[in-house]
């Protein structure tokens, strides 16, 4: 299958190509041209299958051309080497815990994928090195570089916004070694993603050096986390609550919503999506107005949601070909202050004992208000709390046990390399200068 870009200026490129570019030469991102609706007996039979057997028919979809057949399914069971279960919290209102997988973050997911992809294609194409970059807002960097370590011919660069993500997550991404550089840059998430984006449209930098990304605007990382989707609709259907179906997703760079959104359009019956920001509200004031206005991103207690200028908000206009009232018809908005984020989790913790995550806490809060009757509700519980540790102890008051795999991080130690802002500063890092 071909992927066009979002800027309409670039030529088509393949499945492999969109993959180890990770971003069209007019600084679009990849679409494929075609998403390919699954047959209505998949459906009949969805929750009777496994995750590894879902994730793998709706792989095929996507990447099936391209990829054979076994490879394809030893890259999708090997990823998936974890469960994601859907969690009743409260009556109609069920959790979707994404975070069972090596760095407790649903980015897992997407990076273990991604990691096993580009390894195959590295190996076919027999090229020696790929440098992939990739800025995190907190996740995406453990995900990545740990989907990353010790792959043979893959050296990552992890860039992070200094004093902006937790001491959990940036000891999961900084204490690795090997393979994997992280990279402290005194700004913001944005200005990180703007290091990234630059240094694929320099000339001199690509001639130097094989670049790709391994941020949500690479097909390989935002494509695979349809999978989750399709997973937690057989696990509803198993429990007879399949009908009308609500899904409200966290949503930063809008990669994870833009994967939900290509299974609705593969078929999968979700009546509606909800996106919940924080106070970075782009997008919910998008929807209310119809403009798209990008600004600097403020820091919050959610902060893998701390974006101003969301990437995947392009892959959201193509694939509603630029109508603003058809993504108001599928996707309705929310926004939370910080203040408001402590209230649902310390009022859901009460109340059930169930534990948010400060993005869950979004998520669910979003629900409570704008679920209707007869509707379920799922939120994406995107990482574990206690990666919120200090955060979510002061809201309860009470210690959060820590998971064994997070303990093992926090023994390690940090290794950065201290960077500016400044793109010129960043290149001739790159360039060993």
């Amino acid at each position: 299958m071909n992927y066009y870009s979002t800027n309409g200026r670039a030529a088509d490129a393949s499945l492999e190509e969109a993959v180890v570019k990770g971003l069209a030469s007019d600084k679009g991102l990849f679409m494929p041209h075609e998403i390919k609706r699954l047959p209505d007996s998949f459906f009949d039979e969805i929750q009777d299958l496994s995750f590894q057997e879902i994730a793998y028919r709706v792989a095929d979809a996507f990447f099936g051309e391209d990829v054979p057949a076994d490879t394809l399914k030893a890259i999708v069971y090997d990823t998936l080497s974890f469960d994601a279960p859907v969690v009743k919290v409260q009556d109609n209102i069920y959790s979707l815990e994404l975070f069972h997988g090596p760095t407790l973050a649903f980015k897992d997911v997407g990076g273990r994928f991604m990691a096993r992809l580009l390894g195959y294609f590295i190996r076919k194409e027999g090229k020696r090195q790929v440098n992939v970059l990739v800025a995190t807002s907190g996740d995406t960097g453990s995900a990545v570089a740990n989907g990353f370590l010790g792959v043979e011919g893959i050296h990552v660069y992890v860039l992070y916004p200094k004093g902006k993500v937790s001491e959990i997550q940036e000891k999961q991404f900084t204490t690795l070694g090997q393979n994997i550089t992280a990279i402290e840059v005194d700004g913001t998430f944005d200005d990180c993603q703007a290091l990234v984006k630059n240094a694929f449209m320099d000339e001199e930098l690509n001639r130097h050096m094989q670049l790709t990304s391994a941020n949500s605007i690479n097909v390989a990382r935002f494509l695979p986390q349809a999978f989750y989707y399709f997973y937690a609709y057989a696990q509803l259907k198993k429990a007879g609550k399949a009908d009308q179906v609500v899904v409200c997703v966290p949503s930063g760079n809008f990669g994870n919503i833009t994967a939900g959104l290509f299974g609705k359009h593969m078929g999968l019956p979700i009546k509606r999506f909800i996106a919940a920001n924080n106070r970075n509200d782009i997008f919910y004031q998008y929807l209310q107005t119809g403009q798209y206005c990008p600004r600097p991103s403020v820091a919050t207690i959610a902060n893998a949601m701390d974006v101003g200028d969301p990437s995947n908000f392009a892959r959201v206009l193509a694939l509603y070909e630029g109508s603003h009232a058809r993504i108001a018809a599928e996707i309705s908005g929310a926004t939370y202050t910080d203040e408001q984020i402590r209230e649902s989790v310390k009022q859901v913790y009460d109340a059930t004992g169930y534990l948010l995550d400060p993005h869950g806490a979004c998520g669910y809060r979003a629900l409570s208000e704008q679920l209707q009757p007869g509707e379920t509700g799922v939120f994406l519980e995107t990482a574990h709390p206690a990666k919120f540790l200090q955060t979510v102890e002061e809201i309860i008051g009470a210690p959060v046990e820590i998971p064994a795999k997070l303990q093992a991080f926090l023994k390690g130690t940090k290794q950065t390399v201290a960077m500016s802002k400044e793109f010129a500063a960043f290149k001739a890092y790159l360039l060993g200068e």
